[in-house]
């Protein structure tokens, strides 16, 4: 998993901790600012704005604000999740609405959501074995690999023949480094799915003039937090010997009942909809992949 992705995410958590807990490691009052050395007269510089605490705290302390600052905020985690897995289209309807006190922000719980399919998806695949050093390719198959020729624009075909052999070959030499380079970009071509959903709920709804960009991606980070939710759930339960595959039905069922709740739609307009929605999200994912799959090559080479 992407160790920097890891490291930001965690950072801002503890960001939010920092806030939230502010009383706690407040400096004195009086104590001049870090900042511009102003007398701090509260938990806040009157002069700069800063926040006058103190920041060096250890690791255990900075983890558990990080998840009080999550879980533990209003009770807002307990409050969305209900909402979110019975009551999607509430959530969402309210968070537009201007009432976002009481639930978690969409952003945060979308990363954190993500963050939370990477670590339960390595534990999967640990617990199944998968070991790429272990896979042995029959030379001749090898050869046949390197021996397709590209065919896209007669200018570019040589060098990306020439790109594709080599890069190819390094990767069936070496492919537990060639899914390792992969897995550090993983997070990060994952979080390209929730803009181009919402590019294209943008497009689906272009004659709705009340719903913009931004309810799109709301909507969008509603919806793909639950599906990473069921996804781990199911993953989860792998991990314990359980296969419920039926779990997996609820996703298309959720995403009816939010889409037909958030835009107003009848249920033929809904299922249309949803369609176009998935014969368009499979394409991007596929081009994803693709980019992902090119930058590992290229990232392999360094």
């Amino acid at each position: 998993m992407n160790h920097d992705i890891e490291t930001e995410i965690a950072a801002g958590l503890s960001a939010g901790g920092f806030i939230t807990s502010r009383g706690k490691h407040a400096l004195p009052l009086g104590t001049p600012c870090y900042n511009c050395g102003t007398p701090l007269q509260g938990p806040w510089c009157c002069a700069c704005g800063q926040f006058g605490g103190d920041y060096h705290r250890s690791a255990f302390h900075l983890v558990a604000e990080a998840f009080e600052s999550f879980t533990h905020a209003d009770g807002r985690l307990w409050k969305t999740l209900p909402h979110l897995v019975w009551r999607p289209a509430a959530l969402t309807h309210d968070y537009l609405a201007g009432k976002r006190a009481s639930q978690v922000p969409p952003m945060r719980m979308f990363l954190v959501v993500l963050l939370v399919v990477f670590i339960i998806g390595s534990l999967a695949s640990s617990a199944d074995r998968i070991h790429f050093a272990d896979l042995r390719i029959d030379p001749n198959d090898r050869a046949s690999l390197q021996g397709f020729n590209i065919h896209i624009y007669q200018p570019w075909d040589a060098w990306l023949n020439n790109w594709a052999r080599i890069h190819l070959g390094r990767a069936i030499d070496h492919p537990d480094r060639f899914v390792a380079a992969m897995g550090t970009w993983a997070h990060d071509f994952a979080f390209l799915m929730l803009p181009i959903s919402a590019l294209i709920l943008a497009m689906l709804f272009a004659f709705r003039r009340r719903f913009v960009l931004f309810d799109h991606l709301i909507f969008s980070m509603h919806s793909l937090s639950f599906q990473g939710i069921l996804v781990s759930g199911w993953m989860g339960l792998r991990l314990v010997g359980l296969q419920l595959w039926p779990l997996l039905f609820f996703s298309p069922v959720h995403l009816f009942f939010h889409m037909r709740g958030v835009y107003g739609l009848g249920k033929m307009s809904t299922l249309l909809r949803m369609a176009v929605l998935f014969v368009m999200s499979s394409f991007a994912l596929g081009l994803v992949m693709m980019g992902l799959l090119l930058v590992g090559l290229e990232t392999l080479n360094e």
